[in-house]
């Protein structure tokens, strides 16, 4: 494959990603071994998302007249991007327990909505509760006051019960 036919190629995979990415992360992949890297991106897809080291300008290419052209002056040095095309969150979260873990690497920005985020606010977002995990807390609120009025009703019928048969033996007695 030519040079020019990779780098297109390249190009075109980045803008795949673009396309079907809620939530685009630039990190500073520094340092990272291969296997880290693919240890990386494996823990992303596990999350619905992608990663991919890539040039500059290959970058800057693929992401022009799309909602991530704003990072395009974050595309500084080696940098790779983490791509999240379910839940915004998960990429976040799984990348800053990777840096955590590695103690290697950063947040540099990231992309959401076409906005851009700091490496502050995109380290903040890993901390937001998941979708998943806001719709349990939504529907146990929802839930407990039902499960509330089932105790008590279960509750004065138990009472009921035992003073009936409390009645019951004071007059077999």
């Amino acid at each position: 494959m030519s040079t020019k036919a990779f780098k297109q190629d390249k190009v075109s995979q980045i803008k795949e990603n673009i396309d079907k990415a809620q939530v685009a992360i630039v990190t500073e992949y520094k340092g990272y071994s291969v296997e880290e890297i693919t240890n990386l991106r494996r823990a992303l897809q596990k999350e619905d998302g992608d990663y991919m080291v890539t040039k500059n300008t290959l970058a800057k290419l693929a992401v022009k007249d799309t909602p991530y052209e704003v990072l395009t002056e974050t595309f500084k040095g080696p940098i790779a991007i983490a791509f999240g095309f379910g839940d915004q969150v998960a990429p976040a979260k799984a990348l800053s327990k990777f840096i955590k873990d590695t103690k290697k690497g950063e947040i540099i920005a990231a992309a959401m909505d076409g906005k851009l985020l700091s490496a502050d606010e995109a380290k903040a977002l890993a901390t937001i509760p998941s979708k998943e995990e806001i719709y349990a807390k939504m529907l146990g609120c929802i839930n407990s006051p039902a499960t509330g009025i089932a105790g008590s009703v279960s509750a004065v019928m138990a009472s009921l019960t035992r003073a009936i048969a409390a009645v019951r033996d004071q007059k077999s007695a």
